[in-house]
């Protein structure tokens, strides 16, 4: 029996002649500005693992309140966590502005919190440190307290 040029190697699923790929992390944009749009891209579309692979390695997130996360892993699951209690978290952003590796943006955060899925919207603003080409800090600076008052209403704490 001859076997096709074309048909895949059964255990690998590599084509013969082909040698099978290692898997990579998505490749990241280069430009803060970019990187900052990818990040926000990847919050809107509450994908987890691509912020992952967005943020350095000992990545510092600080909320409007202070409190703070350090590391990506941490952070990852801190977004898992924030996606399950605002499943349509999503960042309006209207302006930013860019100054070396430090990027400010301006805009609205809005989604639903609750059981009642009850909506909310604020202004808000954040500041992104980028350093290799991954969010090395995102900070955020809003009024939570909209959302803090839907969700304890239900008997939950953020």
């Amino acid at each position: 029996m001859r076997r096709c040029a074309h048909r895949a190697d059964r255990r690998s699923g590599t084509p013969p002649g082909h040698r099978q790929r290692e898997k990579k992390e998505p490749a990241v944009p280069s430009d803060s500005l970019s990187v900052v749009h990818a990040f926000i891209h990847a919050i809107n579309t509450h994908e987890p693992t691509r912020l992952f692979h967005l943020m350095t390695e000992d990545h510092l997130f600080v909320d409007s309140g202070g409190d703070s996360i350090r590391g990506r892993e941490e952070m990852r699951k801190a977004w898992v966590a924030y996606f399950y209690l605002v499943p349509d978290y999503l960042i309006d952003a209207s302006e930013t502005l860019e100054k070396d590796a430090t990027v400010a943006v301006f805009g609205i955060a809005r989604g639903t919190a609750g059981k009642q899925r009850e909506a909310w919207q604020m202004p808000a603003a954040w500041k992104a440190v980028v350093r290799g080409g991954r969010i090395a800090e995102w900070h955020v600076y809003a009024d939570n307290e909209p959302v803090r008052r839907i969700l304890a209403a239900q008997g939950v704490n953020i």
